[in-house]
């Protein structure tokens, strides 16, 4: 094994892996001086040139020129009858530079030396790539599905660096199969055991922002600024607007015409219903745009406890719930309150307040209820047991229990 082998293996590697010359260079260099160190005990003497381009390493011993017969290191000194031979010119005291081969290493050093620079040169690449990455969180990377895992998904990027796609990271309706192309923000990056760990995900409000990027012009020339996102991944998500020319329509821009720019987005996140409202520093007017589809009669901001309570007609409560109750949690996090629902109208002279019931219904119970807007008997009962059981924390079987306290009044 000689020098070219051992750098032409490593000029690959350089070339796989983006590593610059000038780094190659200084590896190679510490690689062989420290080498040379342990079989010298000092590298004083020692010169090493490294040509990259060239894949090749030579080695120089400067030798001290003393006279015959007073050589104590023949690793740093030479004799006169022997520096004479090199050149007559040579006196005693100058110095005589040698070229030293590989073979004088021996074969086992030089397999531990190219152990060595495989080892340097795989640090340098997990640092570059943990380099690379720490400075692209937030950005959204393409990939390639290679094993997909119980917990997690193995991902390949354009130079086979391996990235992790955490199962909750992914949107609910995620299915991914070996070799499907796969979009996502990078969320996080850790070095692991010396190896650095990039970790993707689909659910950040931060993948939503960069897909407005790519599919809105006016977002990504900054004429739409993006000011709040939340999301419940793969059912519905809420975007705050703002456009700085009055003559752009932040809106309109953002949805596009007939939908046609907020169609591939939504595509993407596997159909996550999106709403995109104009963002306002007037916090009832935003909140009011927040719980849309849903129409607000009135309501009363508490500033001091960051709550508000939105008083809606009958028909409007279940519009501002929504489904699961995404839309009511979602304005709430949206506008940094959180949103109590009451009935607004005729008051139904039969219904019973949930009040009335402490004796019976624990109080966090009733607080549950009031939550997602039931604030009396009949409008509790007229949601029914399934439907509660998913608005809201409580078990089934509590649902049931209150819906029997709540029946016997009327009966």
């Amino acid at each position: 094994m000689n020098s070219v082998e051992l750098t032409d293996s490593f000029l690959e590697f350089k070339e796989l892996k983006n590593i610059d010359k000038q780094t190659m260079q200084h590896v190679l260099e510490d690689v062989f001086r420290a080498m040379l160190k342990k079989k010298f005990n000092t590298d004083e003497h020692i010169d090493i040139i490294v040509n990259i381009d060239k894949g090749d390493v030579q080695i120089f011993l400067n030798k001290e020129i003393v006279d015959d017969g007073e050589v104590e290191d023949i690793n740093t000194e030479i004799a006169y009858s022997d520096a004479i031979k090199i050149s007559p010119d040579f006196e005693i005291g100058e110095e005589v530079t040698e070229e030293f081969k590989f073979g004088d290493f021996g074969r086992r050093n030089v397999l531990s030396l190219r152990q060595n620079l495989i080892s340097r040169i795989l640090e340098l690449e997990k640092d570059h790539l943990y380099k690379i990455y720490k400075e692209r969180i937030g950005e959204i990377v393409t990939g390639e599905v290679y094993q997909v895992w119980k917990k997690e998904i193995l991902v390949l990027d354009d130079e086979d660096n391996e990235l992790i796609l955490p199962k909750s990271e992914q949107i609910p309706m995620d299915f991914f199969k070996k070799g499907e192309s796969v979009r996502a923000v990078v969320s996080k990056v850790d070095m692991r055991n010396s190896t650095p760990v990039i970790i993707l995900s689909r659910t950040a409000p931060e993948f939503l922002e960069r897909l407005f990027e790519l599919e809105v012009p006016e977002v990504f020339d900054g004429l739409i600024t993006i000011k709040k996102i939340v999301r419940e991944p793969g059912e519905r998500a809420k975007v705050a607007v703002e456009s700085y020319d009055d003559r752009v329509d932040p809106v309109g821009a953002c949805v596009g015409m007939k939908g046609s720019r907020i169609h591939g987005i939504v595509r993407e996140l596997r159909n996550e219903n999106i709403d995109v409202i104009n963002y306002t520093t007037n916090n009832q007017l935003l909140i009011q745009r927040a719980l849309s589809p849903a129409k607000v009669t009135s309501m009363d901001i508490l500033e001091e406890e960051k709550r508000v309570k939105v008083y809606l007609r009958p028909d409007q409560v279940s519009l501002a719930i929504g489904k699961g109750g995404n839309n009511i949690k979602l304005a709430g996090r949206l506008c940094g309150y959180e949103i109590d629902v009451y009935r607004d109208g005729e008051v139904d002279v039969e219904d019973v307040d949930l009040e009335e019931f402490v004796d019976e219904i624990d109080n966090w119970i009733i607080d549950e209820l009031k939550a997602i807007g039931c604030d009396t008997a009949k409008s509790v009962l007229e949601i029914g047991v399934e439907d509660l059981v998913q608005r809201t924390d409580l078990e089934e079987e509590t649902i049931e229990e209150v819906f029997k306290i709540l029946r016997a009044e009327f009966e």
